[in-house]
């Protein structure tokens, strides 16, 4: 590579990386150089053309300035909060897969445990990983011969780890990963490493992960996280078991991370009166006292589940974001009573800022509060259920487990996964000691035990001035990563 080549490069690059931080202090050129008196901004970015011109000079190998670039991008993004982010080509892609509904990759779900292990804590039904024989409770060690922990030794954020390990997993469809995984052998701790071969294959990205009628006419749905299709899924499950005659409906929230602030207005909309207040949204406050991005977003048709049937919402810790809206509308509606942990506190919206540099990349910026119709944001605090079940981190993922373990015998058992009594269950899979799931199994008996939604609202509905509690100025002036 040639030296003005190099410099050229340079220059441009640098270029952009001046158009990048103007995006990010929300304002272009003419409201930069009208505060220059206050904020000298290409003085402050100065130190970055400094540092890539040392590369250019003295680094010792052929540099590669995209990467500098992105690397560059990436820590600028990461300073402000922890939902604001670089998304690479790679990652956008792979976001708009996702709300879409489908990808190319083996079909896992997979986070941190307590040990700093990344694990499998969900398979897919029917998608290539589970055919392989990868299950729930493995943890990650290799993608291809490549050392995992390793891989991610030096990433800034959880978050940033699980997206290299999921893009290492992802791949065009016909193609073939070598999964190394280490899996418990049994009770004594013991484990042993297994190379698991798995041909890629299109995902179907089903946000409804469990549909059901119990006994006594409940109608239970599990949502993975809020996409485009879910609310219209939702509603042809509703339509299915109408035929049956249901009687009350379990909306089960837990592990949702949320998803499309759109689709949170639209399952709202499947059980909340039309021109029901769902959120509203407050961005950056501005010299004359208005609030940027002020949107309100109401309910635009008529509920399909009837006036009166109970509804009851399950949440854990890792309930967040457009599941909080959902949780936190219905609350406040006295439309559902809510059960289990309290929620995630993930009350900011980000929005997905197209890059033309580097091509096909984009930025997730936090943007604004979005705020329950109690008049709160609740963003690191989240929500209070109205009846508190615990359920610990272990035992959540035995349950996950057992749910998974359940459905081996064939894609027609998606739909009938142990849950422990609360489902009729009464042994666990295989030599596994049966879970209770105690946060469905208590829903459950609040519902055989009240004879009408309106005495199950007085006696279990708390005041949302309990449950959906500002965070203080303090917190709320904090930007956690």
């Amino acid at each position: 590579m040639s030296y003005k080549n190099s410099r050229a490069e340079f220059l441009s690059l640098a270029g952009f990386l001046i158009c990048a931080i103007l995006v990010l202090t929300n304002g272009f050129s003419s409201r930069i150089w009208a505060q220059n008196e206050e904020i000298e901004v290409y003085e402050k970015i100065e130190p970055i053309g400094e540092v890539l011109a040392e590369i250019l000079d003295n680094y010792v190998y052929e540099s590669d300035l995209d990467k500098a670039v992105e690397s560059a991008l990436i820590g600028i993004m990461s300073s402000l909060d922890r939902n604001s982010s670089f998304i690479s080509l790679e990652n956008y892609q792979t976001m708009r897969e996702d709300t879409q509904g489908e990808f190319d990759g083996i079909g896992i779900r997979i986070r941190y445990d307590d040990s700093g292990n990344i694990i499998v804590f969900q398979t897919v039904p029917g998608a290539p990983a589970a055919k392989a024989g990868i299950k729930s409770g493995d943890h990650i060690v290799a993608v291809d011969d490549v050392n995992i922990q390793e891989d991610i030794a030096d990433t800034s954020s959880s978050n940033q780890a699980l997206t290299i390990v999921s893009e290492r997993i992802k791949g065009p469809r016909g193609t073939t990963v070598k999964i190394t995984v280490s899996r418990e052998t049994g009770t004594d701790g013991d484990s042993r490493l297994m190379d698991i071969d798995v041909k890629r294959g299109k995902i179907p990205l089903n946000s409804l992960l469990e549909t059901r009628l119990l006994d006594n006419g409940v109608v239970y749905v599990r949502i993975s996280d809020f996409k485009n299709n879910t609310a219209s899924d939702l509603k042809k499950v509703f339509k299915k078991f109408e035929k049956e005659g249901y009687s009350s409906v379990v909306l089960d929230l837990r592990w949702n991370p949320g998803g499309l602030l759109s689709a949170s207005r639209e399952v709202c909309e499947l059980f909340l009166p039309k021109n029901s207040l769902v959120t509203y949204t407050r961005g950056r406050k501005e010299e004359d006292g208005q609030y940027r991005d002020d949107m309100k977003l109401f309910t635009q048709k008529n509920p399909v589940v009837p006036e009166g049937t109970p509804v009851l919402v399950l949440v854990s810790r890792g309930s967040a974001s457009s599941s909080e809206i959902v949780t936190g509308a219905l609350q406040y509606h006295q439309r559902a009573i809510v059960l289990g942990e309290k929620t995630f506190g993930k009350g900011s919206v980000q929005t997905v800022i197209p890059l033309n540099r580097p091509e096909g990349s984009a930025l997730r910026l936090t943007t604004a509060l979005y705020y329950t119709p109690a008049d709160v944001t609740i963003d690191q605090v989240g929500i209070l259920p109205d009846v508190p079940v615990e359920m610990d981190m272990d035992a959540q993922r035995a349950l996950n487990a057992q749910m998974n373990l359940s459905m081996n015998a064939g894609e027609e058992f998606i739909n009938k996964q142990n849950h422990g009594p609360a489902t009729g269950n009464t042994e666990g899979e295989g030599d596994e000691e049966l879970v209770n799931d105690v946060v469905l199994d208590k829903a459950i008996e609040i519902i055989r035990e009240s004879p009408t939604f309106d005495s199950m609202i007085e006696k279990y509905h708390r005041d949302v001035s309990e449950t959906q509690k500002m965070a203080s100025d303090d917190l709320r002036d904090q930007k956690v990563r």
